[in-house]
Order: C-alpha cells, then structure tokens, then sequence
C-alpha cells in the first residue's frame, strides 16, 4: 500500500467532512436548494452533479491508484461514520434526528460516486491488461508462423537449387516445418479454449538426436546469412524428458538471435552437455554483446536491444516461456564487445539403467 500525497489527503475525507458542514449549516437555516448543491438528494436521480458527488468522484480514482480494493473504499467512508460517532459519545453531544440522516445522505452519496468511479476505472485498467495480453499472444502466433515458414521456404529453396528429392535431410527439414505449422495452430486453438497455456506434451528423447535435428534445418538459416554455425558433440546417452516442440522453438530462437546479432561473417556455436543432473543447451554468439542493463530487459515481450531492428522483438520472451513451461531457466552472459552466451538449464532425464 502507497501512502496519500498531501494532494489526496486534501482532496479525500477533509473535503467531504468540509461538505458535510457547509450541508448542515444550510439545513439548519432553511436552505434546502443550497443543501442539495452541496451534496445531492438521497434518492440517486441526479448522481455527479453535487460539490460532493464531484470530489468523491476524485477520491475514488485515487484510492485505486493507491491500490485500495473496492471493499476498502467503502471501509474508508464507513470508518469516517464510526470516528463521528466516536467523537459524539467521547464530547457528551447528542444527534438530532434530522442531522443523522443528513449524515447518512452524505455517506450514502460519498460512498456511490467514488465506488462508481473507482470502479469505471478498475474496469478500464483490466480491459488494457486484457487488450495487450491478446496482443502479445497474436505476437507469439505470428512470430512461431513465421519462424517455420522461413525454415519450410530455405528447405524449398535448397531442394530446388540441388535437385534433390524430397525424401532426404532436407526434404525432412520442410516436413518438419509444416508439422510445427500444425502444432502451431492447434495449441493456438487449445489456448484460446482454455486460457491457461500450452498444454505440455511431454516425451522421453536423446538430446543429441535433437541437436542433430537443429544443427540441419540451423545450418539452412547460417548459410543464408553468412555466418559459421559449429555445432559441438554431444555426448549420446543424454536424454530428455520435456516439450520437444516447445524446446525446439526455444532453441531455435535462440539460434535465429544469435544469426541476427553476430558480428559480419560471425561465428555461432551450438553445444549441449550435463552438469550434475541438469542438462544445459548454450548457443553462443560472437557479437557486440550486452551491457548489464541491457540484458536484463532483453526477455520483455516487443524489447529489441541491438541495432537490427527487423522482427517483433518477441523471440527471447517466447523462448524463455517455453524453458519455463519444461521447469526449466533461460539466462544469458554477456559481456560488452565479446558476445552473449545463451543457457537454457533443464532437468536431466535419467534412464533405467543409466547413472545420473
């Protein structure tokens, strides 16, 4: 809880005590039309249009800013009762009738306008929250299609510069593609229905299969951009037990970052291996690098840290949701001048058999 500016003091209960006074003041001299300017009637008909509806009105929109809840706007006026009553017993003084109503008439108003208020505008902020979360998730769509549209467009190309058939290396690559197409939109599809994320699809494979897997349909996009791709050897009794899609995203944007971001004619290089019982996936670029504060901004959604701006700037946010989303972290190193190491930290599979 933040505390009141003098501001908000100011303009909360001494305004509406303020009003209060001048109320009674007016009905204990006859003067009703002036009473009602100051704080309305008590049947509703003409809300917002007293002294009081106007600054309860004020005090709403600021107890949300000072991130009240709708029960405590209430409590605040209610409080404001009590301490009145309070007061009277503590001074001897008695409540005429006709002043405990007038007393009430001004709660029952306070209370209403800056509910009315605070409420319009909770709902406003909620629907901006609702409107961008939509939005980043359209980004999450449009940038995973168009990330195996390229891939299925480089394996297109390459199978039509070499002649090959499509039952090859690369013929697999396009394959692949088209299923990550399919899987794309149908968890698109499920989180529409459910709100609630991907459903994980977990299965039992050997890490340096997947390398395999990546180091092809990776060295397309490297050769396109002219950079070095080494893909490191891996040890081959690794295994995994995660969302190979969702990993395979994950890495693959990561992949496609370090392209992006390499130095002319750069290298990249690609390795995967155990620590304890954790596997841990790096890709590493050679390319100006990161500044502290940089980097740790660097996974907001629609964030671009570097000069090359194509892109919606959502690949490393999507891939650190997939690591999360396999229990695992997505980090980076870095330092200025000497390029970024990527590590993505995963639980290490341990098979029947094997020793951890």
């Amino acid at each position: 809880m933040r505390f009141s500016t003098e501001m908000q003091l100011r303009e909360g209960i001494p305004i509406f005590l303020d009003q209060l006074i001048r109320t009674l003041k007016a009905e204990e001299a006859g003067k009703v039309a002036q009473s009602l300017a100051i704080s309305g009637s008590s049947d509703g008909i003409a809300p917002g249009t007293s002294e009081l509806a106007c600054s309860a009105t004020t005090h709403g929109g600021q107890l949300l800013t000072l991130g009240y809840s709708v029960s405590q706007v209430v409590h605040d006026y209610g409080d404001l009762c009590q301490a009145v009553s309070d007061l009277a017993v503590a001074l001897d003084e008695q409540f005429a009738v006709e002043e405990f109503r007038t007393l009430n008439r001004c709660l029952d108003n306070g209370i209403a306008e800056a509910v009315s208020e605070f409420t319009q505008r909770r709902d406003m902020l909620i629907a901006d929250e609702q409107a961008l979360a939509l939005s980043q998730r359209i980004g999450y769509f449009a940038h995973e299609l168009r990330n195996h549209l390229s891939t299925a467009g480089l394996a297109v190309a390459a199978l039509k510069q070499s002649g090959m058939g499509v039952a090859g290396a690369t013929g697999a690559v396009l394959d692949r593609s088209l299923v990550g197409l399919r899987t794309l939109i149908d968890r698109s599809l499920a989180e529409v229905r459910v709100e609630a994320g991907l459903n994980l699809q977990r299965s039992v494979f050997f890490l340096n299969n997947f390398i395999a897997e990546l180091h092809y349909s990776a060295s397309l996009e490297a050769d396109l951009l002219r950079c070095t791709l080494i893909v490191e050897e891996v040890d081959p009794l690794l295994q995994l037990d995660v969302d190979q899609d969702l990993l395979l995203s994950a890495v693959g944007n990561l992949l496609q970052n370090a392209f992006k971001f390499s130095a002319p004619n750069g290298t990249v290089v690609l390795r995967a291996y155990a620590r304890g019982g954790r596997i841990r996936i790096e890709v590493e670029d050679n390319g100006a690098g990161l500044t502290p504060e940089a980097a740790d901004g660097m996974f907001l959604p629609f964030t671009q840290g570097g000069a090359n701006k194509t892109g919606l700037g959502l690949g490393l946010s999507i891939a650190r949701r997939s690591v999360e989303s396999n229990a695992g972290t997505l980090s980076v190193e870095s330092v200025p001048g000497h390029g970024c190491v990527f590590i993505i930290d995963l639980p290490r599979y341990a098979a029947a058999g094997f020793a951890s």
